[in-house]
């Protein structure tokens, strides 16, 4: 599976419209083949027991267990005879749609490849059901709300699967000495701040730090402070008279020429061009 970060990068690029949303218990035994899937869809086990053939790799099926399908898949499903199966499922369909350095990009689905696919195990059983039971709720109804509703509960959906992944694969301790990591940085990120430094605090070595953190959080523990630091500028620069001088010392940056080729690099334009074209877009508001 790819790593947290990247996976929330993924599908923060992409926009969803849900299909059909329901419930559905198997026949005792009953056994269902298809060639090839035709939509991306979920399927989250309540009860019983059964297996799944995809892509020719068998996994068994118990509550708990999430099953995600992206189109073009050759599956075989089959239901325990004694202890049939019963889901809960959402089929969706899904573009590509993202901003960067205020452009907007798109992409059409058969340009996409889904990042998630294959039968996973679900640790926050409850939470996960909680999500399919309100997202079945609301497809019962209709109108813009209740869509819009929708597509907001659907992306919570995935966020809680994928934070349901990641906590797999990370300790509760390591998981701490990141967050305070994170937290010392957001109130001292104006501050000098190196790698040594917040290794240290988190009683780790160098690589080993940065290595976690960039699992936990999806950039390295410089691009963090770094894009971090971008972000506070560009508040300044926009709502603000401040000199660009002022600025790169403000967010951490004592060379305003450093400062600036920084800034170009991540916004995609100098911190004079930004600030001139936020501060005309406030005045035309």
């Amino acid at each position: 599976m790819r790593d947290f970060g990247s996976l929330l990068s993924s599908l923060n690029e992409l926009t969803f419209s849900i299909l059909l949303a329901g419930s559905k218990t198997f026949p005792p035994g009953g056994r269902k083949r298809r060639k090839k899937t035709l939509y991306p869809s979920l399927w989250f086990i309540t009860k019983g027991s059964g297996e799944i053939v995809m892509n020719g790799k068998k996994s068994e099926l118990s509550p708990g267990k999430l099953v995600i399908f992206t189109p073009g898949m050759s599956c075989d499903k089959k239901s325990d005879s004694n202890d049939p199966l019963e889901i809960y499922f959402i089929r969706f369909t899904y573009a590509g749609a993202f901003e960067k350095k205020e452009q907007w990009y798109f992409k059409h689905p058969e340009e996409i490849h889904f990042p998630l696919q294959g039968v996973y195990t679900i640790k926050n059983s409850t939470g996960v059901a909680f999500l399919f039971e309100e997202i079945l709720s609301l497809s019962k109804r209709r109108g813009s709300a209740i869509a819009f509703k929708k597509k907001i509960l659907f992306q919570e959906l995935l966020l809680t699967l994928i934070q349901d992944f990641h906590s797999q694969t990370i300790s509760k301790d390591t998981k701490q000495v990141i967050e305070e990591t994170i937290d010392y940085i957001s109130h001292h990120y104006h501050r000098a701040i190196t790698l040594s430094d917040l290794a240290k605090m988190a009683g780790l070595s160098n690589s080993h730090y940065s290595r976690l953190f960039k699992k936990y959080i999806g950039y390295s523990p410089i691009e963090y402070v770094t894009h971090l630091r971008i972000d506070r500028a560009k508040e300044l620069l926009a709502h603000s008279d401040r000199r660009i001088k002022e600025v790169s010392l403000s967010v951490g940056y004592e060379d305003e020429l450093y400062f600036s080729r920084i800034f170009k690099k991540i916004v995609g334009v100098s911190p004079t061009q930004f600030s001139d074209e936020k501060k005309m877009a406030n005045h035309l508001d």
